[in-house]
């Protein structure tokens, strides 16, 4: 199961940041994926809570918004959404494309706790 390291991966770029920003805790974080990166949301949503024991993070929100595939057809110019598993151009079918997204998976913010700590 890689969404295990994705996660542990995530929550070392999730720290970096909140320790920039002095945060005492990470509330939410938000993800961007798309349906080509191979990431498994379900799996990934069971893996966070593993990842995120003794963090900074731990009992985050993990928010995950799908991302859609857009594509780039060399043939006619033309920019598309389209599935997952039909990369072709819908406008003149033709399977000269550039891939535009779809394949990634995107940190696109996390949501800080800044209150100071009081003794």
């Amino acid at each position: 199961m890689h969404e295990l390291s994705l996660c542990y991966g995530l929550l070392k770029q999730v720290e970096q940041i909140a320790n920039e920003q002095q945060a005492r805790q990470v509330s939410a974080i938000y993800l961007q994926v798309g349906p080509l990166s191979g990431v498994e949301i379900k799996l990934l949503k069971q893996s966070f809570p593993i990842a995120s024991q003794g963090t900074i993070a731990e009992g985050a929100r993990l928010e995950i918004e799908n991302l859609p595939v857009r594509i780039h057809c060399r043939n006619c110019e033309e920019e598309s959404a389209v599935k997952n598993n039909q990369l072709c151009c819908p406008h003149c079918h033709s399977a000269s494309i550039q891939l535009l997204s779809g394949d990634e998976m995107l940190l696109h913010s996390i949501k800080l706790n800044q209150e100071p700590y009081h003794v």
